[in-house]
């Protein structure tokens, strides 16, 4: 997750006004706590609405390139603004950008639940992505600023990591047990009351704090890196339908290139750039970056081919297909808080190194599985018993354990040596990152099972699997390049 340099104490830039006394034990723990609920929300909403997706298809009569932009909706915008977020809260103060970004996340969940049609559904996710970037580097930052003690805060970003795996993996669960009781818009309303209770308890515990010198806005280099990442996401989904060789899609290519090329030399000559360019030419720092891209697309292609093949080519119920994924969840609430143990007494290489294997084995045995199982002749182009759901679930055990053991080692490897100044904008680069893998990977698994039958969708998966299989062997050059210890 996105790291921040601790903050003065201080609410006010004046040197002569007095510091607020510590807050309690009780007191810091309570503000992680409501921090965390906040933390949880942004991560379950990447993943809860995937194994809703055939129900919003069905009930708002789309097809599978409309469901994709109801998912990518809020991790474009919420990828596009993690930075800008951060630097608005350090200036107008942490937590009053937290409680408007819970009041925009809120609104916009009741907005999604409302819903009449996809297109209202995507611009409400898009809403809740602007929320969602208000949310997870501001409360970060807060509990950092509560939290002076070295050891004490290692531990609090120890829980923070643990939640954070905990609510991407849960979400699959949660959402099937929401769809198949309540229906599709459940799970935005249930977002609405703990919003509500987020508020409150925001009130009453959280402190305001601010940077000691905010930087700047940067709107020239937020308006190119939206463009930049829309333009690129909106090509990876729109292009099986366009034709990838189309003028569509050429005025795509040019538009994500243009507005990459316009973001670098933007960034180079500000004083205070939104991205730290710089950072780039540290070895370790850029296959970090890389590696949060690698993770988070084998997590979202693994999760929503899991979901189209369980639910359309073989029956299964919401709530039987979010099941299914619970190895996953084991592995990563079990995995993350000791992959922090071992980051902490040795640095972040045999993590990543037990996440690469991990996830390379998951993706490998899902690739054979769908060569020898998948394809075999049963029904509706799948196996609709059990016979087979073993294997399914070794693999989801499997990627939920390296999922679990690389988030921490990612963190460290990106900010290990950083003077503090610049650790937070590392961070905050990494979290981006994570969530441009969201982006990419439901792009790429919409693409592969666009258009295809019940019947043709194991085969139309393989080439998923071969991803999230690269994806952890890719890994395996990001412990390389992490610092031992």
């Amino acid at each position: 997750m996105t790291t921040s340099p601790a903050a003065p104490a201080a609410a006010t830039a004046t040197t002569a006004a007095p510091a607020p006394p510590p807050l309690s034990a009780r007191r810091r723990w309570t503000v992680l706590a409501v921090c965390a609920l906040s933390l949880f929300l942004v991560g379950l909403d990447t993943t809860i609405v995937n194994v809703g997706l055939p129900a919003i298809g069905h009930g708002l009569g789309v097809g599978t390139r409309d469901l994709e932009w109801i998912v990518d909706a809020y991790t474009v915008v919420l990828a596009s603004l993690l930075i800008s977020a951060g630097a608005l809260a350090d200036r107008f103060g942490r937590r009053r950008v937290f409680q408007c970004g819970l009041v925009v996340f809120g609104l916009a969940s009741l907005v999604c639940a409302l819903a009449p049609s996809a297109g209202a559904l995507v611009a409400a996710r898009a809403l809740q992505g602007v929320g969602a970037s208000m949310l997870s580097p501001v409360a970060l930052a807060i509990v950092v600023n509560a939290m002076p003690d070295p050891r004490e805060r290692a531990r609090a970003i120890g829980v923070w990591a643990s939640v954070f795996g905990l609510s991407m993996a849960a979400g699959p669960v949660t959402g099937g047990a929401l769809v198949s009781a309540l229906g599709w818009r459940s799970v935005f309303w249930v977002n609405v009351p703990v919003v509500l209770a987020a508020v409150l308890l925001s009130v009453r515990f959280l402190p305001e704090s601010r940077a000691p010198r905010a930087r700047r806005p940067d709107l020239p280099g937020q308006l190119l890196l939206t463009v930049a990442v829309s333009a690129t996401v909106a090509v990876l989904i729109e292009g099986p339908r366009i034709g990838w060789g189309s003028p569509w899609a050429l005025a795509g290519y040019a538009a994500a290139l243009a507005a990459t090329a316009g973001f670098v030399r933007a960034e180079r000559g500000r004083a205070e750039p939104l991205m730290d360019l710089g950072l780039f030419r540290r070895p370790a720092f850029s296959t970090a970056v890389l590696g949060a891209v690698a993770v988070f697309v084998a997590l979202t292609v693994t999760l929503l081919l899991t979901t189209f093949q369980l639910q359309h080519a073989r029956g299964w119920t919401p709530l039987a297909a979010g099941l299914a994924s619970l190895p996953m969840a084991l592995g990563a609430t079990v995995c993350a808080p000791l992959s922090g143990v071992l980051v902490g007494r040795g640095g972040p290489r045999r993590p990543l190194l037990l996440a690469a294997w991990f996830t390379t084995a998951g993706g490998a045995l899902l690739l054979v599985r769908a060569f020898l199982v998948e394809d075999v002749p049963h029904g509706a182009g799948g196996l609709s018993g059990a016979a087979d759901l073993p294997g399914l679930l070794l693999a989801l055990l499997l990627l939920g354990v390296g999922f679990g053991f690389a988030n921490a080692p990612i963190t460290n490897t990106a900010v290990g040596g950083l003077p503090a100044d610049r650790a937070g904008v590392a961070g905050a680069i990494t979290s981006t990152a994570r969530q441009l893998g969201s982006a990419v990977g439901i792009a790429i698994a919409g693409g592969l099972v666009a258009g295809a039958a019940p019947g043709g969708l194991a085969a139309a998966s393989r080439a998923g699997w071969v991803v999230v299989t690269v994806c952890g062997l890719f890994l395996l050059l990001v412990a390389r390049a992490a610092r031992r210890r």
